[in-house]
């Protein structure tokens, strides 16, 4: 369904966000940036969102009710993670506006839908296989081969819910995965870099893309992003021209977040999509004139979005939880250093917990993180 003869949405209406974590505390700051009354649905009491915010609804994600008094308190809904439960939200539509719809949750929320969504538009993915069952599972090893990865269909963050097949050695762990869960097989790719792009699509249906992003992983979890992506030229307009094309295919509205691989030859493949703010995006908020969670609020508001424009190259490292204090004690004495701490209650080891963005040289920030010695990863 499009939404491209809406009303605007102006302040101070009331944002309802599904989900009280670091991307809801940022979606949160823009909109009361722009005098925005904001609301949050979270388990957790006083969650990184609701700091920031007007009121929350304390309940679970799955809780009815909840989601439907947080629809009777907005004018319009919007969700910061993928597993939302649809039908709930189907339902909240009669009480407030929720532009992106459902369609993109049923298919970014679930891997199957969102590889087969790909696949249909022409989108270069990865070999990639459904398995409901332990014979399905065998069937598409002998298929894909290895190494490839199993992963739940949906569900997973950060690594988990998944299982590398480097060899038959691995199924057995492959075959327990399956039996908790609908899962895929994707073949894994030898790429020589991971990019990522930011595109939000107006309801006028105007598509805006932001600068392509060179992200390192360290144990599945984003550890940092480099912007501009060291690539060529060809790459990066090639990785905006995908971007576009899957922001049409969706019929998109908020902001996406989409994954790359590069190739060693410098062709692309699309990894994974993101129907919200993405962390790879976070650089945004000090190095562009418009950042990726102001652009998500004027889209779901029916507001014009600004051309994306780079003003200064950025380095952008996460904080998880064994990296907050030392860079806590540094503070004082790091100018440089843009210092996001998102207020979680808890701090665990390998959760995210804030991030660094640091503008100017790439090379020189590179340097500079790397010598802090604060990231394990780095040393």
């Amino acid at each position: 369904m499009s939404n491209n003869s809406e009303t605007p949405l102006l302040p101070p209406a009331t944002i309802g966000i599904v989900g009280g974590g670091q991307l809801g505390q940022m979606m949160a700051l823009s909109a009361k940036e722009m005098g925005y009354k904001v609301g949050v649905l979270d388990p957790t009491p006083d969650s990184p969102t609701a700091q920031v915010s007007d009121f929350q609804i304390t309940a679970e994600y799955d809780n009815h009710q909840a989601l439907l008094e947080l629809a009777k308190r907005s004018d319009v809904l919007t969700y910061e993670f993928e597993n939302v439960d649809v039908d709930s939200l189907n339902e909240a539509k009669k009480f407030a506006a929720l532009p992106q719809g459902t369609k993109l949750l049923e298919i970014t929320g679930y891997r199957i839908n969102e590889k087969n969504f790909l696949f249909d538009h022409d989108i270069p993915v990865t070999d990639y296989e459904a398995v409901e069952t332990e014979d399905q599972l065998i069937k598409a090893i002998d298929r894909i081969g290895y190494p490839s990865i199993l992963k739940t269909a949906d569900g997973g963050y950060d690594g988990h819910g998944q299982q590398d097949l480097n060899s038959p050695d691995d199924i057995p762990a492959a075959k327990q995965l399956v039996s908790d869960a609908v899962c895929i097989l994707e073949k894994r790719q030898t790429f020589a870099k991971e990019l990522s792009v930011m595109v939000a699509r107006s309801a006028s249906g105007k598509i805006q893309v932001f600068p392509v992003s060179e992200n390192i992983h360290h144990n599945h979890i984003l550890h940092k992003s480099i912007i501009p992506a060291r690539v060529n030229d060809h790459v990066s307009q090639h990785a905006k021209q995908l971007a576009k094309r899957i922001a049409e295919g969706l019929d998109l509205r908020g902001v996406l977040g989409i994954e790359y691989f590069m190739m060693t030859d410098g062709s692309l493949m699309v990894n994974e999509l993101a129907p919200r703010p993405h962390n790879s995006g976070h650089y945004t908020i000090e190095a562009c004139n418009v950042s990726q969670f102001e652009a998500h609020i004027r889209s779901i508001c029916g507001l014009e979005i600004p051309q994306p424009v780079l003003n200064e190259p950025a380095v952008m490292v996460n904080l998880l939880g064994q990296h907050l204090q030392p860079a806590r004690e540094r503070l004082s004495s790091r100018p440089q250093w843009h210092f996001h701490d998102y207020g979680k209650a808890e701090s665990r080891h390998d959760r995210k917990m804030g991030h660094i963005t640091i503008l100017g040289n790439i090379e020189d920030s590179l340097r500079q993180i790397k010598s802090e010695g604060i990231w394990e990863a780095e040393q």
